[in-house]
């Protein structure tokens, strides 16, 4: 698959000519329908915890049937390295040098969007889509205009604050801006399941929007007993500190691939769900996480190898942090089985989006459309790829082809790696490239505006 560069994508006049229709030829699926669109955004799930991405001490096959029937991307990117700031970007389209939420500030409360932030959700509606939101939200508690039904989500159901959503036996979860009080011992995600299944049924007759955002495998190492019991006394285990954060667990891996495996089996009952209500063929299903994995509730990334080759986990800016799954399958619009080097991101989501709705994109965004890719045609490529983090001190990181620069504090050197023949970032190479160095250097000062909340 050839690609150009954005910059030459444009100035060649013919990247309008890649939306909607173009791409996909006669009408959207049978009948012209608008296609409904999917998107899973799993929580803290690396990069290697899939068995598609090489995870072999648990298998995840509903969710590598994604993959087999359709794209696996190798090179695709959250927002951030933490929850709020990723979600947001994916959101808006917007880099963390744009976006307005660029942290988890406040602890879960957060600051909320502003209604000038245009969300996917608010693109789709206008196009004529019913959009849901079930699972953990994370921009606008109850009570603020982030709320998500202000951000364009006829429904809502699930977590608004995201410390909230550390607690899968919780007494209570928002529909709407109603709180609906929980029975004792129901499990927050396999409600959320059922909620966002319903949402699914109702709107069969008309183009969807789903973004099913699920707190798994996030934070702490709860789950039923169903789900852990086959996994008790397989792996080594790390029993919970005294002092750690959130809920013990004396068998946290276990419990760890209990839940990743009741995520796919979620998977599996969605997709089965989309052939029953004969929409298989009209819905598009993308699957990602908000970024790397985490060592929170005492569950060991290292002993999964749930960042792949990759090194560091959440709260790094390293490939590990940031470097996420990303799977999309469209039955006979995606070509099965197909694999993808196109290096994109989450603020690609929104123009992607708005091209499968045949609507029109906004201005002001960071993300490229990746509608080229999903259907075999001539992609255009970013020029960088950006982010900034706050819970260490500034730190800022640029992608350029196949270069990455790291800078870990404010007037400290950069480093440097040559991703094509160093994946796992083992080689600091800028002493030996200055050029390169500047070159990024100059994008992080470029590529980020100055916010009154995120003080570089």
């Amino acid at each position: 698959m050839g690609t150009v560069s954005r910059r030459q994508f444009i100035q060649a006049g013919v990247g309008t000519a890649l939306a909607g229709h173009c791409i996909f030829g006669d009408g959207f699926a049978a009948g012209g329908r608008k296609p409904n669109i999917i998107f899973i955004l799993a929580d803290d799930l690396g990069y290697g915890d899939l068995g598609c991405y090489g995870q072999s001490k648990f298998s995840t096959p509903n969710i590598d049937r994604l993959a087999k029937e359709g794209i696996l991307f190798r090179q695709h990117y959250s927002g951030s390295t933490v929850c709020a700031p990723s979600r947001c970007s994916l959101m808006t389209g917007l880099h963390m040098g744009h976006a307005y939420v660029r942290g988890n500030a406040a602890e879960g409360a957060g600051i909320p969007l502003r209604p000038d932030d245009l969300t996917v959700a608010e693109a789709l509606q206008k196009a004529g889509y019913k959009t849901g939101l079930y699972g953990k939200w994370g921009l606008g508690v109850e009570g603020t205009l982030g709320h998500p039904n202000r951000q364009g989500f006829d429904e809502f159901f699930g977590y608004l604050n995201q410390q909230h959503a550390h607690a899968y036996y919780t007494d209570h979860l928002f529909r709407n801006e109603t709180k609906v009080t929980l029975e004792k011992g129901q499990y927050s995600h396999d409600l959320i399941m059922e909620e966002a299944l319903g949402f699914v049924r109702r709107n069969r007759a008309n183009p969807f929007f789903l973004y099913l955002a699920v707190t798994i495998p996030h934070a702490s190492m709860e789950v039923p007993e169903d789900s852990i019991a086959p996994f008790r006394g397989k792996y080594d285990e790390t029993p919970f500190a005294p002092g750690q954060h959130y809920s013990a667990q004396p068998t946290p891996n276990a419990a760890f691939a209990g839940m990743v495996t009741r995520l796919d089996q979620g998977v599996g009952r969605l997709l089965k769900l989309l052939e029953e209500i004969a929409v298989d063929q009209d819905t598009i299903v993308f699957f990602s996480s908000d970024n790397g994995p985490h060592k929170e509730g005492g569950r060991s990334p290292e002993y999964f190898k749930s960042s792949g080759p990759l090194k560091g986990i959440k709260r790094d800016l390293y490939e590990g942090g940031i470097r996420v799954p990303l799977l999309a399958r469209w039955p006979g619009k995606i070509k099965a089985g197909t694999v993808s080097e196109h290096a994109s991101a989450f603020w690609d989501f929104l123009p992607t989006a708005c091209d499968i709705a045949g609507t029109t994109k906004p201005k002001r965004l960071d993300g490229i459309s990746m509608m080229p890719t999903l259907s075999g045609a001539r992609q255009p490529t970013h020029d960088y790829l950006y982010w900034e983090f706050y819970e260490k001190g500034f730190q800022q990181a640029v992608r350029e082809g196949k270069w990455k620069a790291v800078k870990l504090a404010p007037g400290k050197p950069s480093e440097l790696y040559d991703l094509e023949n160093d994946i796992s970032e083992s080689r600091n190479i800028a002493d030996a490239h200055p050029d390169v160095v500047k070159r990024l250097d100059g994008i992080m000062r470029r590529a980020r505006t100055e916010s009154e909340h995120w003080k570089s």
